[in-house]
C-alpha cells in the first residue's frame, strides 16, 4: 500500500490527464489506492471552504471550481474503466447541500438543503441517466425526490449490504441504516443500481 502514495511512478502524461493541481493529484492518488486494494478512499484536493461560495458564486464556479472537477472526475472514471476497476468501484461526487436559488448582496449563494445534485459512477450503477428534477430555479425538487437515506440504500446495495437492516439502540429503539422520509425504509428502484455485489476494491 505504501507504494500507492508514490506519484513519481506515474507518467507526466497521466499526471496531466488528471491535472497537475491538488484535486487532480488527489484523484490520481485515489486511483492508485484503489488499484492497491484500498476499500475506501476520500479524494480531497479542494480547500475546506472552496465550494462555500457566499460571495462571487458564479465566477468562482465558472472559473475556479468546476473546470478542474470536470477534467479530473472524467479522468478518474475513464482511468478506472480502462483498468477494469470501475465495475468494482463506486465513485461518488457530492457535497452536503446545495446553494440558494437567489443571489445575495455579495453575489454569492448561501446554504440550501432543499435541492442539490450529485454524481455516481461504477459498481453496476446504470449510466447516462438523470434521476429526479428540480424546478427552473433549482429551488425545489419537482420530480422523484431522493433523500440521503435513498442514497445510502443505493450505496449499500452496490456493496451487497442489506439496506433494510436495523440496529437496536440501548433503549430499545430500532435505528435504520438507510431511512427515507418519515423514517420509511427505501424501496429498491429499478435502474438506479445494478445487481447487488460486494465490492472487491
Amino acid at each position: 500500500m505504501r507504494d500507492a502514495f508514490d506519484l513519481s511512478k506515474e507518467s507526466d502524461q497521466m499526471k496531466e490527464r488528471y491535472g497537475k493541481d491538488s484535486i487532480g493529484q488527489s484523484c490520481l492518488l485515489a486511483r492508485r489506492l484503489v488499484e492497491a486494494g484500498s476499500r475506501f478512499v476520500t479524494a480531497a484536493g479542494y480547500h475546506s471552504v472552496s465550494w462555500d461560495t457566499h460571495s462571487d458564486n458564479d465566477k468562482g464556479h465558472r472559473d475556479r471550481l468546476t473546470p478542474p472537477l470536470d477534467r479530473t472526475l472524467t479522468a478518474l472514471v475513464d482511468d478506472l474503466d480502462e483498468r477494469g476497476l470501475l465495475e468494482s468501484t463506486l465513485v461518488i461526487a457530492m457535497g452536503e447541500f446545495g446553494r440558494t436559488p437567489i443571489i445575495n448582496a455579495a453575489l454569492g449563494r448561501d446554504h440550501w438543503p432543499n435541492c442539490w445534485s450529485l454524481a455516481l459512477a461504477g459498481a453496476g450503477i446504470k449510466t447516462g441517466q438523470v434521476v429526479g428534477a428540480s424546478d427552473e430555479r433549482g429551488a425545489n425538487v419537482i420530480e422523484r425526490v431522493v433523500t440521503m437515506g435513498d442514497l445510502y440504500a443505493t450505496i449499500y446495495q452496490t456493496l451487497g449490504i442489506d439496506w433494510k437492516k436495523e440496529y437496536m439502540s440501548p433503549i430499545g429503539r430500532p435505528v435504520k441504516i438507510a431511512n427515507s422520509l418519515d423514517d420509511k425504509t427505501w424501496v429498491a428502484r429499478a435502474g438506479v443500481a445494478g445487481v447487488s455485489r460486494r465490492l472487491t476494491h
